[in-house]
């Protein structure tokens, strides 16, 4: 059995203190910051002592959405524009773009042993939406977003690698920064049904899902992420049956300790506790208290992991000419 956790780690060499936790607590998965990162054969080695700690090919995430927040940095990765940016200056070639540039993201991180990652963004941007996540977004209707969206997917997926589908039911009317606030969100429920949850319903098929540490107070006076109603409302009326992770625990959004945030969570109805910071102490405290995946969260996981794929092979150039055709013809 898996623990109903996904964990990160302090450096870029595990510690025999982080090695000895993970092989006991099996977590289901691992994900990678910018702190365990230095060179190319640093981080293949890392991953494969990650694995090699639970005994099996467990699934070890990043965030490289490309442009702000990139975990992967030349000479490493390639630099890309913010996605909101780039399907602008694609225009009506954006979802063709959007399968270009996950496409080579997925080959990056295949190289270096990483399978999953965060992306694609549904939060349907507007005007006003904090600058943390705007120019993150792939469009401002629920349509473009969810097809650049599903473009961003499929690259990942013939790429090798698991997308995950953030942040669900939807993150575009945050104000504030969930990383140090909880956004609260007022308005009404038929532009949230309408626009937000739309944008993913359009995808509620993808293998993996994470959770948006904001209220939406037409619905509910909890954050999403801690919320059984809204955790309902994403199984039922936006029809997302794939796995579905927190965002990071240890956000400032979320209060209270990390082990009871993680509680919390798990009852509300999440799969899996995301938690980033690499701290040990914290790590150890939401294993005593997540449990192992439930019966359904296991069939989740198993197919989520089953759509892991060998990717046929490229031509990296030819497809970077296309993208650049597509943005600068």
């Amino acid at each position: 059995m898996n623990l109903a956790a996904i964990f990160g780690c302090s450096g870029p060499v595990l510690t025999g203190a982080e090695r000895d936790f993970f092989r006991a607590a099996q977590p289901w998965g691992f994900i990678l910051f910018a702190r365990n990162i230095e060179d190319a054969a640093q981080l293949r080695a890392l991953t494969a002592d990650l694995r090699a700690a639970v005994g099996w090919s467990a699934p070890i995430f990043i965030d490289q959405e490309g442009g702000r927040v990139a975990r992967l940095r030349a000479p490493l990765a390639r630099e890309w524009t913010p996605p909101l940016d780039m399907a602008e200056a694609a225009g009506e070639n954006a979802a063709r773009a959007y399968w270009l540039r996950y496409r080579i993201i997925a080959a990056e991180l295949m190289s270096y042993g990483i399978d999953g990652n965060c992306a694609p963004m549904a939060d349907v941007a507007r005007a006003d939406t904090h600058p943390f996540l705007r120019n993150r977004c792939y469009g401002q209707d629920a349509a473009t977003v969810a097809a650049n969206a599903r473009a961003c997917a499929e690259g990942h997926l013939d790429g090798g690698v698991l997308p995950v589908l953030k942040h669900i039911p939807g993150h575009g009317l945050a104000r504030v920064d969930s990383h140090l606030d909880l956004p609260r969100v007022d308005v009404d429920a038929e532009t949230l049904t309408n626009v937000d949850f739309a944008a993913f319903k359009a995808l509620n098929d993808l293998p993996l899902g994470m959770t948006a540490h904001l209220v939406f107070e037409a619905l509910d006076d909890q954050p999403a992420t801690l919320s059984p109603k809204m955790m309902g409302l994403i199984r039922n009326e936006i029809g997302f049956d794939g796995l579905i992770m927190t965002d990071d625990i240890s956000m400032g959004a979320l209060s209270g300790t990390v082990a009871r945030r993680s509680e919390r969570a798990i009852a509300a109805g999440c799969d899996v506790v995301l938690h980033c910071n690499g701290d040990l102490t914290e790590m150890e405290s939401i294993a005593n208290v997540c449990g192992d995946l439930t019966e359904a969260a296991i069939v989740r996981a198993d197919r989520a992991l089953a759509m892991r794929r060998t990717p046929s092979d490229i031509d990296i150039s030819a497809l970077e000419a296309d993208l650049s055709a597509l943005l600068n013809g």
